[in-house]
C-alpha cells in the first residue's frame, strides 16, 4: 500500500523544470527566451515566398496517407483568398491525423519552399482555431528547454509566474545605468515583445531590455564576489612567515637552476600573503613549462618551516606522481617527509600514510582527490595548493579549505593553472583571487615548431617518426578514445598502439590510458621517462605533468576533436630539452569553423596567454572557465567580450551599494545567484 503522506509524484515536464533549477516564480521570471517566431500577422498562402518563415491560416480541403518512398500525410489548406498550400509530413501520428481532418480550420506556421504539388510547407507547427480567432499582440517567445518539457507547458508556467512575481526595484534610485528601462518592464518586454519591437536588438541581445538583464546580473555577481572578500578578510589563518635562514632559502640553494625574475617576483608575492593572519586566496597562472611546480615547493617549505603541514591535489595520478618525485627530490634531502596518497594506494600502505599525516610526522601531502576523502585528517593544515585547478569541481576545492579541524582558522589557499586567464575574465569571475603571473619561460626551453596535416599524409608522419626514432629521441602520438566507438569514427589509442608496434618492429611501443590499472600506468611512464621505451601511444592523460626531455615529437591524431587549451597542454609535452621539436596536428576533413580557428591559433602563437584570449573568444566565457564543473554557468546573459561597459560600471556601483545599502545588495544577490554565491568563493 502507498505512503500516504509521501508527496505527489511530479508529472515529466515538472521534473524537466526541476532540473533546469526553476523552482522559484523568480527563477521562472529570468528564464528569458532564445528568439522569437512571429504569430501576429497571417500572410495570404498566395503571397508566400520560398525560404521564408510564414503563418498562413485556412481550411482543410483534403487530408490523406500516402505511401511513396515512405509513408507520409499530405494536408491540402485552402485560406480564404483561394491560395492552397500542401502540408507534408513524414512522421505522424494518429491524433494529428484526426486533428486535420477535412473541414477542419488551421493556423500554419512554417517556412514556405515549391515542390512537384506547388507550394508546400515540411513539419510545419499546426494549431486548430476557431474561424473568428484572435491574433496573438505579442511576438511568441521560444525558451531554452530540455526533454520531457514542451514550449506550450513552459510559456505557460513563465506567464503564470510573471503573474504572481514582483519583480519589484531593490536597488536605490539611479543606481543603473541612464537609459535602461526598469527591471519590471525590461523582464515583461523579454518575454512578450509587442510586434513592433525590434527583432534583430532582441535576437543579438543587444536591446535596452536586454541589456537591463545584463547589467542587474554582472551586479549581482560582483557583489557575491566583494562579500566572499569581505568574509575571506574576517577569517583568520595561520601565519607563516618564512625566515631569512630557513627551508626555503636552503632549498633555493640545492636547486641545479637559478630562478627567473617572474618566479622571484611571485615567490615574493606568495610569501607576503603566508605571512598575514588573513587566508591567501591566491592563483598562480603561467603557461606550460613556466616553472609553477619550485614555487610551489618553495611556499611548501615556508608553511612547513612555520610548523605547519602543506598539501598539494592534482587532478590526475600522473601529475600528482610527476609533483611527488620532484618534490621528494628536492626536499627529502633537507629532512622532510612527504606522503604520497591517491585512490590507487590500499591498505597498509594507505593505514601507514594516514597515520603520518595524521600525527604530522608528513610535512608534505601530495595526491589525487584522495586527499580530501573523509578519513585523511591533518595535524596541522597551514597551505593547501590546487594545480589544474579547473579540472576539480568546486565542491572539492571548498572541502580541501576546511581540511583544518578543530582550529578557529582556515589554511592558506594557492591555486595553480597552466591554462592562462584573459584580464576580464580574472576581474569578473575571480575578483575575490589574488593572481600571480609568471610570464616568462626558464632559458634554454625550446620553440616547438607546429604543423597541421589531413589525416591522407600519415606515411610523411611514419618518416619523421622513424627519423626520430634513429636520432635517439622519443615521440608521444595522443588518440582522443580508448575504444572503438560506434558514434565516432576516430582513431583509438588500442588500435593505433597495435598499427605502430608493427609499423615499427625493434621498437618498444607503449599503451597509455585513463582505464588502466595505476600500477601498469606507473610501470609504462618508468619505462618511458627513462628512455627504454621509443614510442607512447596515448590518451590525454598525459596533458598535463609528464616532464620527457629526450621527447621531440608529438603526433596528435584527430585534432580537430581537441579544445585549444588542450592541442597547447599537449604541445608543451615536447620542447623541453635541447632538440628541435616538433608538433604535428593530424585533422579528418572537413573541417568546423571553430576546428580551423583552434589550428590555426595553434600554427600562429605559442604564447599562452594569447592561446586563452582566442580560446575565449572561440568558446565564451562559461565553457572557457569550465564554469559547468559547479552545474552551474555563473553569468546566464552577460557577455564579457561585448558587455565591457556594463561590467565596469557594475564593478563601480558594487562597492558603493555594499557599503551604503547593505540590504539591497544582499536582496540583488539572493534574487539572481539563488544559492550559487557559494561557488565564488572557491
Amino acid at each position: 500500500m502507498a505512503d500516504a503522506s509521501a508527496p505527489a509524484r511530479l508529472s515529466a515536464p515538472a521534473q524537466a523544470l526541476r532540473r533546469l533549477g526553476l523552482l522559484r516564480d523568480v527563477d521562472l521570471a529570468l528564464h528569458l527566451p532564445l528568439r522569437y517566431e512571429d504569430e501576429t500577422r497571417l500572410t495570404p498562402i498566395a503571397g508566400l515566398r520560398e525560404g521564408e518563415a510564414a503563418q498562413v491560416e485556412g481550411q482543410v480541403v483534403d487530408c490523406r496517407v500516402e505511401q511513396r518512398t515512405r509513408r507520409q500525410l499530405l494536408v491540402r489548406l485552402r485560406d480564404d483568398a483561394g491560395g492552397e498550400l500542401l502540408l507534408r509530413f513524414l512522421h505522424f501520428h494518429a491524433a494529428q491525423q484526426k486533428q486535420m481532418a477535412e473541414g477542419a480550420r488551421l493556423r500554419v506556421r512554417g517556412e514556405a519552399r515549391v515542390g512537384f504539388l506547388g507550394r508546400e510547407m515540411v513539419h510545419p507547427t499546426v494549431k486548430p482555431v476557431a474561424a473568428d480567432a484572435p491574433l496573438p499582440q505579442a511576438l511568441t517567445p521560444v525558451y531554452p528547454a530540455a526533454a520531457q518539457l514542451p514550449q506550450a507547458y513552459l510559456r505557460k508556467a513563465i506567464t503564470s509566474a510573471l503573474g504572481r512575481v514582483s519583480l519589484h526595484e531593490v536597488l536605490p534610485p539611479g543606481t543603473a545605468p541612464a537609459g535602461l528601462p526598469g527591471l519590471r518592464d525590461a523582464v515583461r518586454l523579454l518575454h512578450q515583445p509587442p510586434p513592433q519591437a525590434d527583432q534583430r536588438s532582441l535576437q543579438e541581445r543587444s536591446h535596452p531590455a536586454w541589456q537591463r538583464l545584463k547589467w542587474e546580473e554582472l551586479l549581482a555577481q560582483q557583489l557575491s564576489q566583494l562579500q566572499a572578500q569581505q568574509a575571506r578578510a574576517r577569517l583568520r589563518a595561520p601565519a607563516l612567515r618564512a625566515a631569512a635562514d630557513g627551508l626555503g632559502a636552503r632549498l633555493l640553494q640545492r636547486l641545479p637552476f637559478a630562478l627567473t625574475a617572474a618566479q622571484t617576483r611571485v615567490v615574493a608575492e606568495i610569501a607576503a600573503d603566508l605571512g598575514r593572519q588573513q587566508p591567501m586566496h591566491r592563483l598562480l597562472q603561467g603557461d606550460v613549462g613556466s616553472g609553477k611546480t619550485v614555487v610551489a615547493a618553495l611556499a611548501a617549505a615556508a608553511a612547513i618551516h612555520a610548523g605547519w603541514q602543506c598539501a598539494l591535489m592534482a587532478p590526475t595520478e600522473i601529475l600528482a606522481e610527476q609533483h611527488f618525485r620532484k618534490l621528494v627530490d628536492w626536499l627529502a634531502p633537507l629532512g622532510l617527509t612527504v606522503a604520497w596518497l591517491s585512490g590507487s594506494r590500499k591498505g597498509k600502505a594507505r593505514a601507514q600514510m594516514l597515520e603520518q599525516v595524521a600525527g604530522g610526522e608528513a610535512a608534505l601531502v601530495v595526491g589525487t582527490h584522495a586527499v580530501i576523502q573523509h578519513d585523511v585528517a591533518f595535524h596541522k593544515l597551514g597551505l593547501a595548493i590546487v594545480d589544474e585547478q579547473h579540472r576539480f569541481g568546486v565542491a572539492q576545492r571548498l572541502a580541501l579549505r576546511h581540511k583544518l579541524e578543530g582550529e578557529k582558522l582556515e589554511p592558506h589557499l594557492l591555486m595553480m593553472s597552466a591554462t592562462p586567464i584573459p584580464r576580464t575574465l580574472a576581474m569578473t569571475y575571480f575578483a575575490d583571487l589574488d593572481v600571480s603571473t609568471i610570464d616568462e619561460l626558464p632559458p634554454g626551453r625550446t620553440p616547438v615548431l607546429t604543423k597541421v596535416f589531413a589525416d591522407g599524409r600519415r606515411e610523411q608522419v611514419m618518416l619523421r617518426i622513424r627519423d626520430e626514432l634513429a636520432a635517439g629521441r622519443q615521440v608521444y602520438w595522443v588518440c582522443p578514445l580508448v575504444e572503438e566507438s560506434e558514434h565516432l569514427d576516430l582513431q583509438n589509442a588500442t588500435a593505433t598502439h597495435a598499427e605502430l608496434s608493427q609499423a615499427l618492429p625493434g621498437v618498444m611501443v607503449g599503451l597509455l590510458h585513463g582505464r588502466m590499472p595505476a600500477a601498469e600506468k606507473a610501470a609504462v611512464m618508468s619505462l618511458f621517462t627513462q628512455g627504454q621505451m621509443k614510442l607512447l601511444v596515448a590518451t590525454t592523460v598525459i596533458e598535463v605533468g609528464v616532464d620527457v626531455p629526450n621527447a621531440s615529437l608529438m603526433v596528435v591524431e584527430h585534432a580537430e576533436r581537441f579544445g585549444l587549451a588542450q592541442l597547447h597542454q599537449l604541445r608543451g609535452r615536447v620542447g623541453r630539452g635541447s632538440a628541435a621539436s616538433v608538433c604535428v596536428l593530424l585533422y579528418a576533413a572537413p573541417l568546423s569553423a571553430t576546428a580551423k580557428a583552434r589550428l590555426k591559433a595553434m600554427v600562429e602563437t605559442h604564447d599562452g596567454f594569447e592561446i586563452a584570449r582566442r580560446d575565449l573568444e572561440i568558446r565564451g566565457p562559461g565553457e572557457f572557465m569550465g564554469a559547468r564543473q559547479s552545474g552551474d554557468a555563473l553569468l546566464r546573459f552577460a557577455d564579457l567580450q561585448q558587455d565591457g561597459a556594463l561590467l565596469q560600471h557594475a564593478r563601480a556601483a558594487a562597492p558603493r551599494l555594499l557599503a551604503e545599502h547593505p540590504a539591497a545588495a544582499q536582496a540583488q544577490v539572493d534574487r539572481w545567484l539563488a544559492g550559487r554565491a557559494e561557488f565564488l568563493k572557491a
